[in-house]
Formats: structure tokens, C-alpha cells, sequence
């Protein structure tokens, strides 16, 4: 109804008039395509069996393409942000993280494209652990740096020269998507009801999925082996001389567990009053020895009396995915490795491995979601095109003039994907979009 009426008001009667050159030779240029796609168009109603053998040749290798091209999730983005996770020793105590966190911080702070640097260390947030910490970083404006995977290149040899400590930097992605906080950015994890049997098993696959020729920094949150001494406590002595196990698990926690006894109160202020050992006292374990444990009678019994102390290794912290113990390996891509290439190597890999039936390893976090959209998406665009098929058969009143019609989706497909790989772009969902646009454009032509 707009058109009809614009037309009546806007559009004037030809008239007769002179027009100059550049009209001329625009004119005599249109003129020449216009006559090269009439002439290659009656060659090719001639020549129709070849047409349709072209066109199948065409239709079987859009179709290969698609299935053969890298496939990604999301492109990398820069939204002037960079994440810097650091792990030490299982065995570190604060004083000395906060050192190492402090040295890391620093290299970040010196170099010249980084704007502001926060830093965090010990337990707290998406770390359970004391010897982890997070960085979080602030780049300057865009146009007075290089774009942040450059500069995430430049950091990490910096930050590999740091004696006992690990960092790890990111490029903080634009869309995280589920999967825990890890230190790279895919993740694969191993479950199994068992924790004997997944402590053995998970070593063995993070060394095979790092021998894959496609990743790169590969880690994992296995923290098994953490330096603790275990007290263990004759119940028949204990019971003899009136020492309850409650009695002394709460006199190793007034040493070391940083109790809240009091609350001093001043003008304008109030302070906590908290019972512990002296700190050239708390990185020692000889002096547990040393620990006196009071009895139901008043009396004060040496608490290597009613127990024996033993170094022993333990885990650091024992990770769950729902309900099951886990442990999550994290990887990065090497430059020109697609999400698709990397997931089947590590499918590949794991499967060679014959590994026991009661361990499960799934993805998680972005290579989950890049699975599950990368399984609909082709019936996504099978969809599509089925959809602009009952358009268009409705508009036409024929099953056979949308074919006709659709028959330039091969072509237009082929060309999308021929593009993409010319440019060494991978089949992401940003190209996905593009390709379902393209349709559209297709059947509107």
C-alpha cells in the first residue's frame, strides 16, 4: 500500500533529455554487462546437461565444505579486559603467596599497554585454595594499544620467569558460558564415583591431551598432594586420662584456626580479639608436639600423649561436578586450530585410552555450548530453507517455482564458505548468522 502511493506522488513523467559523458560511458558499461549475462545466460540454456552437472558438482562440494570446514563457537573479542589466574606449591603458606602475587602483579604493571592491575591471593571467590590467586587486569583505550591477544602473548613469557608460581592469562571472552572458572579456556572433565580410581586415570589423560599437537596449556585443578600431618589419636589412652577427640580438635583450632574470642570496643571502632599461636610457631609442625590439651579433670596432658603425628600427603580440595568427584583439565587452542579440530583430538585421544566404564568425561563451559548449538545447527538451516519453501509456494501457488527459486542456495553457499576459508576464518556463530541471512537475501533476489 506505501509504494503504490509514494510512486503516485514522487515519480514525474520521462521527458526527452541531453545527458553528459559520464552518463554516457556509465551507460555504454551497463550496457556490456547487461550483454555479457545475456550471452552467458542463452550459452548456458543451451548447454543444460553440463548446467546440471555443474550445478551437482556444485550442491556435493557446498555440502563437503560445510561438513569439512573448522568449526568454532564464539570469535575472540576485545572489550579491554584481560584474567590472570596464579597457582603455586600445594604447600605454600600466605605469606609467601602474597610475595609471588605481588612479583606477578608488578611485571603486569610494567607493561606499557596495561591501564590498572587488582590483585587477589588465597582462598576466596572462585578460588578454594590458598595457593591460588587472580589478577584482574585493565587495558588502556584501543587505539593507544595492540589488540589484547597480542598483548596476552607479550605477558606470558614475561610471567613464565617467576620461580614457583604459574600464570596464566586470558583474554576475558565477551560471553562466558557455564563450566567453572579455569585457568584456559575449554574445559574437559573426568567423573567417577571412585576417588581411587579417578586420581589414577586423571594424570594419565591430562599428560595424553597435552601430547595433542592442537592444544596448548593444558592444566588441571588436581591438588592431591598436598604436605598435612595427620593426628591420630589413641581413643584408650585418651579415654583413660579424661581427653575427649572433640576436646582436641577444638584446642588445634584455638592454635591454628584463628578463633574469635573477644570484641574490643572503642570510640569509634571495634576490634577483634583472636586467639592463635605465634606466627614463628604456625609454619612449624614439630611444635604440635608441644600442644597441650586439658582434660575433663582440669589438667593439662601433652597432646603426644594421646595421639601419634604423622606427615602424610592429602588432597588440597576434592572438586564435584554435580555429585560426583571431578577433575577438570583446561586447554587452549594453538594459533589456526579450529574448536572442532581440538574437540576431536581430544576424542580421539581419550578414546584410544580405553578408559574404564565407570569414568565420565564430558566438556564443559564453551565447548558444552559449542557441541550442543553445533548439533542443531544444521538442521537449523535444513529449517530454514523448508520454511522459505511453503513461502514461497504459497506466493507462487506451485511446488515447483521455489525450487526453481532455491536452486541458488548451493551456489551462494559454496561462495559463503570459499570466502571463509579463503580468509582462514573458521564456521563460528557469528559466520553461521551470516550464511542464514544470506538465505534470506538469496530468496529475495
Amino acid at each position: 500500500t506505501l509504494t503504490p502511493l509514494l510512486c503516485s506522488r514522487m515519480l514525474k513523467v520521462e521527458r526527452k533529455e541531453e545527458h553528459g559523458r559520464i552518463f554516457a560511458a556509465n551507460e555504454r558499461a551497463f550496457q556490456a554487462v547487461l550483454g555479457a549475462y545475456r550471452g552467458t545466460l542463452q550459452w548456458v540454456l543451451r548447454h543444460r546437461p553440463l548446467t546440471m552437472l555443474v550445478f551437482a558438482s556444485i550442491f556435493a562440494s557446498t555440502a563437503l565444505l560445510f561438513s569439512w570446514m573448522p568449526k568454532g563457537f564464539l570469535p575472540s573479542d576485545d572489550v579491554g579486559q584481560l584474567f590472570v589466574l596464579t597457582e603455586a606449591a600445594q604447600d605454600i603458606s600466605f605469606d609467601a603467596m602474597k610475595n609471588l602475587q605481588q612479583q606477578v602483579a608488578q611485571i603486569i604493571e610494567r607493561n606499557p599497554h596495561v591501564e590498572n592491575v587488582m590483585s587477589f591471593a588465597g582462598a576466596g571467590g572462585p578460588s578454594a585454595t590458598l595457593n591460588n590467586g587472580r589478577i584482574f587486569v585493565t587495558l588502556k583505550p584501543r587505539e593507544d594499544r595492540p589488540s589484547a591477544d597480542e598483548i596476552v602473548r607479550e605477558l606470558r613469557p614475561a610471567l613464565s620467569h617467576i620461580p614457583g608460581i604459574n600464570a596464566y592469562v586470558q583474554n576475558s571472552p565477551t560471553i562466558r558460558v557455564g563450566g567453572r572458572l579455569s585457568k584456559s579456556e575449554y574445559q574437559y572433565t573426568v567423573q567417577a564415583p571412585d576417588t581411587g580410581e579417578l586420581y589414577k586415570w586423571a594424570p594419565q589423560i591430562e599428560a595424553k591431551i597435552r601430547s595433542l599437537p592442537g592444544l596448548a596449556n593444558v592444566t588441571s585443578d588436581l591438588q592431591i598432594t598436598q604436605p598435612q600431618i595427620t593426628v591420630d589419636i589413641d581413643r584408650n589412652k585418651a579415654s583413660a586420662l579424661g581427653v575427649s577427640a572433640q576436646t582436641i580438635e577444638n584446642t588445634l583450632y584455638d592454635a591454628y584456626g584463628a578463633r574469635q574470642v573477644s570484641t574490643i570496643y572503642a570510640p569509634t571502632n571495634q576490634y577483634w580479639v583472636v586467639m592463635e599461636l605465634e606466627p614463628r610457631y604456625q609454619t612449624d609442625p614439630s611444635v604440635l608436639s608441644l600442644l597441650y590439651v586439658r582434660s575433663s579433670t582440669g589438667a593439662l596432658v601433652p597432646l603426644n600423649a594421646v595421639a601419634t603425628l604423622k606427615p602424610t600427603v592429602g588432597p588440597l580440595a576434592i572438586n564435584h561436578q554435580g555429585q560426583l568427584p571431578s577433575v577438570t583439565i583446561s586447554f587452549d587452542l594453538r594459533p589456526g586450530v579450529a574448536l572442532s579440530q581440538a574437540i576431536s583430538e581430544v576424542n580421539q585421544g581419550t578414546a584410544q585410552m580405553r578408559l574404564p566404564a565407570t569414568l565420565i568425561g564430558t566438556f564443559q563451559g564453551t565447548a558444552q555450548a559449542f557441541q550442543s548449538s553445533l548439533a542443531g545447527m544444521g538442521i537449523l538451516l535444513a529449517l530454514a530453507v523448508f520454511v522459505i519453501y511453503l513461502v514461497l509456494g504459497i506466493l507462487y501457488e506451485s511446488f515447483i517455482h521455489p525450487v526453481t527459486i532455491l536452486s541458488g542456495l548451493p551456489t551462494a553457499g559454496f561462495g559463503a564458505l570459499v570466502t571463509l576459508l579463503a580468509f582462514g576464518i573458521e564456521l563460528n556463530m557469528y559466520a553461521f548468522v551470516g550464511i542464514i541471512m544470506l538465505i534470506g537475501i538469496v530468496k529475495k533476489n
